[in-house]
């Protein structure tokens, strides 16, 4: 019997690319993901993308749960924040995806404090 084929990406790295996917999907810029699995316990990998206002930040985190639930059927465990406060996280266990203001990400520099993490071309 022939064996399966399977993908040679983890399968968090598989929902990565659909968050980055489905955020490009509106028009999300600046979108990076960082490998957390040999320094972090809290997900295995990070997804950082900016958005140019609050209504825009909302249509992100709303397509992209959008987007993961119709080609993935997955739901997020838990999102937080609002366009107002300029941040929204949406947590599914493996991935975490953050949608900054553009004018918040660097307040709040993920990028710089989890540099120890690898960059997923």
């Amino acid at each position: 019997m022939p064996k399966k084929k399977t993908s040679a990406e983890p399968e968090g790295l598989i929902l990565a690319r659909q968050c980055v996917a489905a955020a490009e999907d509106k028009k999300a810029t600046d979108p990076v993901i960082m490998d957390l699995r040999a320094v972090s316990t809290i997900t295995d990998f990070l997804v950082i993308c900016s958005a140019q206002s609050e209504p825009q930040l909302k249509a992100i985190a709303n397509g992209v749960e959008e987007a993961l639930k119709e080609s993935l059927d997955r739901r997020p465990l838990a999102v937080d924040g609002f366009p107002t406060s300029q941040w929204i996280v949406i947590d599914y266990g493996e991935v975490m995806l953050h949608v900054f203001h553009e004018n918040k990400r660097g307040v709040y520099a993920l990028e710089d404090l989890w540099s120890d993490a690898p960059i997923v071309k």
